[in-house]
């Protein structure tokens, strides 16, 4: 009798022994939340970045679209360089733009007017049909259409989370401002 009363009191203050318990805890909870927060921190670059591209290629594409009927290489050029800043403050160095003019047919078919492309974007192929959302040919018809895209890859910061390279790609679509008007493209 007398020994079970002695493990009852062993496993009494056993249980009421908290000295240690804290860090038992914290050692458990440490990897959790630290894997939390580093997954929180690379989702809201990548968030982030995604929202510039965005704007990157909507910028490009607006700019072209305001031009009125004409719009040179030069200019295109420094369309592309200037929204290279709008990136800021993540690199630019990865970053492919394309500006495309699409002339959609009264019966939806669709052909490149022209194509140019900033930091080894790749051009489309004047004469050939450009897949567009049916959406866009609807309200185009018998018009012109600026497509620009822009392209870039997430490089994760620590590479815990996200362990390769994450591509971004961003389309945007624009009427010419003038009536739906083609825009000619001088040196591309």
């Amino acid at each position: 009798m007398k020994r079970w009363h002695h493990l009852v009191d062993l496993i009494r203050r056993w249980r009421e022994d908290t000295g240690g318990a804290a860090v038992v805890e914290f050692a458990l909870i440490l990897p959790v939340m630290l894997t939390l927060y580093v997954g929180s921190l690379e989702a809201s670059v990548l968030i982030t970045m995604d929202r510039k591209v965005q704007s990157v290629a909507g910028a490009v594409g607006d700019l072209v679209a305001r031009s009125d009927e004409v719009v040179t290489a030069s200019q295109l050029n420094d369309y592309f360089q200037a929204a290279t800043g709008i990136l800021a403050p993540y690199p630019a160095i990865t970053l492919k733009q394309v500006v495309t003019s699409v002339q959609v047919l009264a019966d939806g078919t669709t052909t490149v007017a022209w194509s140019e492309g900033f930091n080894g974007g790749s051009e489309h192929t004047v004469g050939v049909s450009y897949p567009l959302p049916d959406a866009v040919k609807t309200i185009a018809l018998g018009k012109y259409i600026i497509v620009a895209e822009a392209s870039t890859s997430f490089q994760p910061l620590m590479g815990i989370i996200f362990t390769q390279d994450i591509p971004l790609y961003r389309q945007s679509f624009f009427m010419p401002r003038f009536e739906g008007k083609a825009i000619v493209c001088s040196g591309c």
